[in-house]
């Protein structure tokens, strides 16, 4: 390869099955290229696929294409931050190509660009593809200061792209945390913006899944974080004059001295269509290559549940007790025994009000579940103290600490946030999870709170910590350890994780067997959850719904059954504190109605095909469910009167049916595959083999 000189645009063809760089037709020194025209240079060097597309010019700007389509114009993708002064032009100084196989990801290739800014700061940019993780390029910039005077670095920025301009609009995801517990996906309207950091948005509110994406029809942006380990960056977004942008930045000030380096977290960017569900899963996939997957999880995690929150924390065992016969018959299989049962948050002592010969009582409480024929599960929210607890008064030692000595408030429950890289809270909460399981008798953990999700950097003294962050890195390990004690006590345990509200912070995730759609405030909510929590974890996960009641109506079992998730609900019988969720004779009808659905097809365990559809775009939205040689189809508006196309299917002829109702819809092959449909709210549709 030579030199590109100034007039010229190096073009790196980065995409699932290889990569490759060389000189292109000149192109004048900022030219601006026609939005969305395709690319007329020579044919592209190297082999395989071209999904994802990056140019660049002589100051190192970087434009996208997706199947040789322009999405974006130049943009200065990566830059230094020096407060109120960026860096981000720098004069093209050369680059090198090979072949690379990493031993997880396989083969790829690598490109390493270079150039240097007319202050004398060097960027080195290293650019990687691999075969099997199509339209997905991994990036790490290296930084040199050769100013000859030390540079206050305040941040760093790259993936920064704007994705150009559509008449239709722009959606976005984001997979960081609001106390607000807003929408993960949302209309990027005019003068959105969002931040999307990763840090703590409140005491107890922060963390996520480190991506973010924009998408319009037929083509999306998505960039984030491929570190092992949580990391406190943000993800902005924001609708634009021409567009929408995105970016990764990361902001923890130092002092680069002369000659010294600065290397960034490595990220990724894709450019892919559709909307954020195989971003996602080219993320899943990525980082299941570095050992973070979503375990299997265990059969009893795709069963039903029924939990006794509906009693709310003044429950009495009798209340339970006498519910559990009604549970076995609407056709539950697990009962959890939810907030209400302990002293205090921290200690968790037995109330002695309702357990009377404490651990005696309790075992015997969980072998009254038994025999009713049900799965006893125990709700949980470790890693808080409450102010007056033993735990808070005797070992304040664990407390987590933030840079001025704060504690860390839980506002829920009034208590404060622990430490979950120190030794001894870790031992404390093991030691709990092994009495709870293997001493008291319970088959799984409801473990809640939103401060489970994420903390802030830690600055207790007494925890010997090398560096603040490893509180917030060593949150994965503590649910590491937490999940391990529950599968030594028995081996089909599951472990239910609900941080409250949060976008689930992925790097926990390896660690649980259960995912809820965590206090959905709307059947969108657990629509749009459902879809990107089956995208992060993959076939065999277990993705429930959450009570049905926090659903619209409080009756929408629809939106869980149509993306394949777990059925749950808190109903009270024959009364409770609140009489909208007593379940009537209406109710239980409906709800045994759903239940046989459920238990007929589990969709469960088939595989979520969100490829098929654009969450944003297609209306109606529309989910799809592979079952055997089935395909599970379920539509959600309002109101509907019009054509539905059934997209995913094989060859041959399918007969329709509606499964809640078992009405005929008439029979479509993959060439003519519209079906009309009239409905309000929801309609299940079936398409199996005919022959």
């Amino acid at each position: 390869m030579t030199d590109v000189n100034r007039r010229s645009v190096l073009k790196v063809a980065l995409g699932g099955a290889g990569l490759a760089a060389f000189p292109t037709a000149a192109l004048a020194r900022g030219a601006t290229p026609a939005a969305a025209a395709p690319h007329r240079g020579p044919d592209l060097v190297g082999v395989g696929d071209t999904s994802i597309t990056l140019e660049f010019d002589d100051r190192l700007r970087s434009r996208v294409a997706l199947k040789g389509v322009d999405i974006t114009r130049f943009d200065a993708g990566e830059a230094l931050l020096l407060g109120d002064r960026t860096i981000d032009e720098f004069a093209y100084g050369g680059h090198r190509t090979r072949g690379t196989r990493h031993p997880r990801h396989g083969a790829g290739v690598r490109v390493t660009l270079w150039g240097e800014s007319a202050t004398g700061v060097r960027k080195t940019v290293e650019l990687t593809s691999f075969r099997r993780l199509t339209g997905m390029i991994v990036m790490k910039v290296t930084y040199t200061n050769g100013t000859g005077s030390p540079l206050a670095v305040t941040g760093w920025r790259s993936g920064a792209h704007e994705l150009l301009e559509s008449p239709a609009g722009f959606y976005t995801f984001s997979g960081t945390t609001y106390e607000d517990r807003r929408d993960w996906v949302q209309p990027m309207t005019d003068g959105f913006v969002q931040r999307n950091s990763l840090g703590m948005d409140a005491s107890d509110y922060g963390g996520g899944t480190p991506v973010a994406s924009v998408w319009r029809p037929g083509a999306g942006l998505s960039v984030g974080h491929v570190e092992p380990v949580a990391r406190m960056l943000r993800l902005p977004v924001r609708r634009t004059a021409g567009g929408a942008s995105l970016a990764v930045e990361g902001d923890t000030p130092v002092t680069l001295e002369p000659g010294r380096h600065l290397s960034t977290d490595t990220t990724f960017l894709t450019a892919l269509p559709g909307d954020h569900f195989v971003p996602l899963q080219r993320y899943r996939d990525y980082m299941g290559d570095v050992g973070l997957r979503a375990p299997e999880a265990p059969g009893p995690a795709l069963e039903p549940m029924w939990c006794a929150w509906g009693y709310e924390r003044d429950f009495t065992v009798e209340q339970v007790v006498a519910t559990l016969p009604k549970v076995r018959e609407v056709g539950l299989k697990w009962a959890v025994l939810d907030d209400g049962w302990q002293t205090n948050e921290g200690d968790w002592q037995l109330d002695p009000r309702k357990f009377p010969r404490g651990a005696a009582d309790m075992r015997a409480f969980t072998r009254r579940i038994r025999d009713a024929g049900l799965r006893p599960r125990l709700w949980w929210a470790p890693l808080a103290a409450d102010p007056g607890s033993d735990l808070y008064e005797n070992h304040s030692d664990m407390l987590l600490l933030d840079r001025e000595g704060n504690k860390q408030r839980v506002s829920w429950w009034d208590a404060w946030t622990l430490c979950p890289a120190y030794r001894p809270t870790v031992d404390y909460f093991v030691g709990q999870v092994k009495e709870f399981i293997g001493d008291w008798g319970y088959e799984g953990l409801k473990i809640d709170g939103q401060h489970l999700n994420a903390v802030t950097p830690c600055y207790n003294p007494a925890h010997g910590h090398a560096r603040p962050e490893e509180s917030t890195e060593g949150l994965a390990r503590f649910w590491k350890a937490v999940y391990e004690a529950a599968h030594e006590a028995n081996r089909d345990a599951v472990v239910e994780l609900c941080p409250c509200g949060t976008a689930f912070a992925f790097h926990n995730l390896p660690h649980v067997d259960q995912y809820p759609s965590s206090d959905p405030l709307s059947s969108y909510q657990v629509r749009t959850k459902g879809k990107t929590m089956k995208a992060l974890m993959g076939r065999g996960s277990s993705y429930s719904g959450d009570h049905v009641e926090l659903s619209d109506g409080g009756d929408d079992f629809a939106s869980s059954y149509g993306v394949g998730a777990v059925l749950s609900t808190k109903f009270t019988y024959p009364a409770g504190p609140d009489e909208s969720i007593v379940l009537t004779p209406e109710r239980e009808a409906l709800w045994r109605r759903w239940l046989d659905l459920y238990e007929q097809n589990m969709l469960t365990t088939g595989e979520y095909r969100g490829e098929l559809y654009d969450i944003g775009f297609d209306k109606p939205e529309a989910h799809a469910v592979a079952k055997g040689a089935a395909l599970h189809y379920a539509f959600y508006a309002q109101r509907w009167d019009g054509a539905v196309e059934l997209r995913g299917l094989g060859r041959g002829r399918y007969r329709l049916t509606d499964p809640f109702s078992g009405t005929p819809l008439g029979t479509v092959d993959a060439r003519h595959n519209t079906v009309k449909l009239a409905f309000e709210r929801f309609q299940l549709v079936v398409a199996e083999p005919i022959g």
